[in-house]
């Protein structure tokens, strides 16, 4: 062997920078905040990628992917500059990459266990995701998706979120016939309703949802299972369902004034902006209040969404209050430095108290008391301690709750031998199945609320179950052994 063929390939230390608006121009706008890499960035980040292989002993990217996308082989065919091949193998395994590529939170997962990461920064994956995806798109392909010859099963997928989504491209690919009911007007779940135009864009969406159709997925949309049709009523004509309604019940403090006027829940805020168009007011008849101070009470992606939102749609000052310190956000550090740029104010260490309202019944004030962090509590972060005698005040005149969401409670009502948790999800074993045969359930509605990757991860595996079920193993869990092993009574 020459040489210079055993030097140990030399790395770019640092990932190739993203291009991204200027924070003083894009707090007002709802424009998307990274621009993406073009072809010659991409190329010269995959190069970056050592292709290592897969080992029992050490954990490698794919190891951290929950779609099980085939990382060095996608980014192999990028370094080569064939970007065409690249994208066939990313979509074997992925039916959302330009979401994916955007808002997957691949630090903690597939980059989180780059080798190259561990004495540098990682390769950028996501943003090689991104930029495959995007150069896809603008290929403006809109034929037919060839797909296997029918196998002659029909899936119903209720929920046309990540994972209801994921779940018709797989299962779609493997030959079935599958229709998508979803409640809303649009497909895409979180993505459409929850998160902003700015971090993903809608035609984004729409997009993906359109590759999904053009691979035979059948979508209904305005209809809601637990009212139009039940589950056993779709069982009646479908040989398998898939329930993925999300988790769109917001959570509550529960504090004393939190029925004062301008304090309204993430999901009501956002889906005004985001679904309702509420940021083009008064083109899109959805007037959205926020005064000169809106105050967030979380400190997830979620809450990052509320408050850069707010500042787009004209408030003077947006504050984030989180009972930890800046080290125990959930949230991607990537959208807590956008926070921090377009210059949200981090009130830390610091819970709310309770709401105080003006003679007309609006919130005016958040009285707040400072924290301190105890021992770690089963989330393995530190337990936050409230101070005595730290309380104080934050002028507000909206307050947003962005503290959690639960399960959407609807197909469980209406659906008696499905089986759910304490906590409202639905009961799922391991490979997704429920306590009805037949019926399987993945996504936040299984999991609780989670990250859209998590919830596409929950689809793949179900999908995988679902063909065997159809295909090859009709056998489900006896009700005694499933309810003593998934459900908690």
């Amino acid at each position: 062997m020459a040489e210079e063929e055993k030097k140990p390939k030399k790395i770019v230390p640092k990932k190739y920078p993203m291009p991204e608006q200027d924070p003083k121009e894009r707090v007002k706008n709802f424009n998307e905040v990274p621009l993406g890499q073009d072809a010659e960035t991409a190329i010269a980040e995959a190069q970056r990628c050592l292709q290592c292989k897969r080992s029992p002993n050490r954990k490698t990217c794919m190891d951290g992917c929950p779609v099980e996308i085939e990382i060095p082989s996608f980014i192999k065919k990028v370094q080569e500059g064939n970007f065409e091949e690249a994208v066939k193998i990313l979509r074997q395994k992925q039916n959302l990459p330009a979401v994916c590529g955007r808002v997957c939170p691949y630090e903690n997962q597939c980059e989180g266990n780059c080798i190259v990461g561990k004495k540098n920064e990682p390769v950028g994956i996501g943003r090689l995701e991104r930029f495959l995806a995007d150069w896809e798109r603008k290929q403006g392909k809109t034929g037919k998706i060839e797909v296997p010859p029918p196998t002659g099963k029909k899936v119903a997928i209720v929920g046309g979120g990540p994972a209801g989504l994921t779940v018709a491209g797989d299962m779609a690919r493997l030959g079935h016939k599958v229709t998508v009911f979803e409640a809303l007007q649009y497909c895409g779940g979180v993505l459409i309703y929850g998160i902003p135009e700015f971090r993903l864009p809608k035609e984004i969406v729409r997009a993906e949802v359109d590759y999904i159709k053009r691979m035979g997925v059948e979508i209904h949309n305005d209809y809601v299972i637990g009212k139009l049709d039940t589950v056993d009523e779709l069982l009646s004509d479908y040989d398998a369902v898939f329930v993925a309604t999300g988790a769109g019940l917001p959570d509550w403090t529960n504090l004393k004034g939190e029925n004062l006027n301008g304090i309204m829940s993430a999901n009501e805020y956002l889906t005004r902006v985001n679904l309702m168009k509420g940021y083009k007011f008064p083109e899109y008849d959805t007037p959205v209040r926020v005064g000169d101070t809106v105050v967030t009470i979380g400190g997830g992606n979620v809450a990052m969404d509320c408050a850069r939102t707010s500042l787009r749609l004209g408030t003077k000052r947006s504050v984030i209050l989180y009972r930890r310190s800046e080290a125990e956000l959930p949230a991607r550090k990537e959208e807590v430095h956008h926070a921090h740029e377009e210059g949200v104010h981090f009130e830390l260490l610091a819970a709310p108290l309770e709401f105080i309202g003006d003679e007309c019944g609006s919130v005016k004030q958040v009285k707040a008391i400072r924290m301190q962090l105890g021992e770690p509590d089963a989330s393995g972060r530190r337990r936050p301690i409230k101070i005595p005698g730290s309380e104080f005040l934050i002028d507000a005149q909206t307050v947003l709750i962005a503290i959690g969401q639960s399960p959407n409670p609807l197909v469980p009502m209406t659906t008696p031998d499905l089986r759910t948790k304490k906590e409202g999800t639905i009961a799922v074993d391991p490979e997704g199945r429920t306590s009805k045969k037949g019926v399987f359930a993945g996504g936040d509605i299984a999991s609780g609320a989670a990250t859209v990757i998590l919830a596409m991860g929950d689809g793949k595996r179900a999908a995988r179950a679902m063909h065997k079920y159809l295909m090859e193993d009709p056998s489900w869990p006896d009700p005694e052994s499933f309810e003593k092993l998934y459900c908690e009574l």
